[in-house]
């Protein structure tokens, strides 16, 4: 079934006679856009693409079933009208929309020229994405390849004196080198006391002999994303450096051993406890250890203390817990996988060893 004929079934057991959709993912899950400031409005028989003169001509031929509505020039750039413009024409009563992406300004244009109900929801969409189908599973899969290809060239590159920016800098290049989309997303490259940080920022700082390195990054591959982590050291380890490694890497396989359709998130995190439960550093772990990964990099299901939501097969999702001891440093490890009825199919090539540089 396609995500459209999905939101009909759920409008249709909510009685809403729209729904208006507004975040970018979501656009692009249910149309297939894949440009930018465009908005959707489907009823029980039609579908409306909302956008402005950039996008009309993509639109057009991206999504051909859908009436183009230019709210800018059609609606003085008034959302309120233009939706009223598309509710009025199919009898619309009741309008669902995303409660977490409306803006102010965006609502109160459409209070002021809807008479039709507006009913908040959240995570429908999100809901329906969890679950990826197979060329989105060929896009990730790639995605992932890709990712895996690059740290396997960026660890030739590090050593001491070069700054986090220049290895975040080569690490996007690479992606990009190896097939990614050339838009990129972000990523963290921090070394040193600052890889206790969960997100930190790459900055000007030279790596140095027996630093932690942690990156955590990714690409686009036709829109999908890919995220992982790897922390290595650069130089010899010392023995605590290597006893937080192992104990993070025995964390990380634990969990991924326990990731299955039909368990919950918690279960898993609970899994991850299993190597650190009796030992110091306990208090170091972090308890949002997994999230579903496709058009944006934090979907659903989620893996981490109280997440009761059911894994479902063919979810992609990461498996990264860690440590992070503040003024020392810290370690993750972060794979991207499928969910099967079996267990978690790993997309990350690279390896869980320690690396020494």
């Amino acid at each position: 079934m396609d995500r459209l004929t999905q939101l009909r079934e759920y409008m249709e057991k909510e009685r809403l006679d729209a729904f208006y959709i507004a975040k970018p993912a979501n656009v692009r899950c249910i149309s297939g856009f894949t440009g930018e400031d465009s908005f959707l409005f489907i009823t029980k028989a039609n579908q409306y693409f909302i956008t402005d003169a950039r996008y009309t001509e993509q639109a057009s031929y991206e999504c051909p079933d859908y009436e183009l509505v230019n709210w800018r020039i059609n609606f003085g750039y008034s959302m309120g009208k233009a939706v009223a413009y598309c509710a009025d024409k199919d009898g619309v009563k009741t309008i669902g929309f995303e409660q977490d992406h409306l803006t102010f300004e965006k609502w109160n244009s459409m209070q002021a020229e809807l008479s039709a109900e507006m009913v908040p929801t959240l995570n429908v969409i999100e809901g329906f994405r969890a679950i990826k189908t197979p060329e989105e599973i060929k896009n990730l899969t790639v995605a992932c390849d890709i990712a895996s290809r690059a740290f396997e060239k960026i660890i030739k590159d590090i050593r001491p004196g070069v700054t986090e920016k220049e290895i975040a800098s080569r690490l996007a290049h690479y992606m990009v080198m190896e097939g990614a989309d050339t838009k990129p997303y972000g990523g963290i490259v921090i070394s040193g006391a600052k890889s206790s940080l969960l997100h930190g920022i790459p900055d000007s700082k030279p790596i140095e002999y027996g630093d932690f390195v942690l990156m955590d990054y990714g690409c686009q591959y036709k829109g999908y994303l890919s995220d992982m982590t790897r922390t290595v050291v650069v130089g010899k380890a010392d023995a605590k450096q290597r006893e937080v490694y192992d104990l993070c890497r025995r964390m990380t396989e634990d969990t991924e051993a326990s990731v299955r359709a039909g368990v919950t998130g918690t279960s898993c995190y609970e899994a991850s406890l299993k190597a650190i439960k009796d030992t110091e550093y306990l208090p170091y772990n972090y308890t949002g250890i997994g999230h579903g990964v496709g058009l944006f990099v934090h979907e659903l299901p989620n893996i981490g203390l109280n997440c009761e939501n059911i894994l479902q097969e063919n979810s992609v999702m990461t498996v990264e817990p860690g440590l992070y001891i503040p003024g020392w440093g810290g370690v993750r490890l972060e794979d991207q996988g499928i969910i099967t009825k079996d267990g978690y199919e790993n997309l990350i090539s690279a390896t869980h060893e320690l690396i020494e540089l």
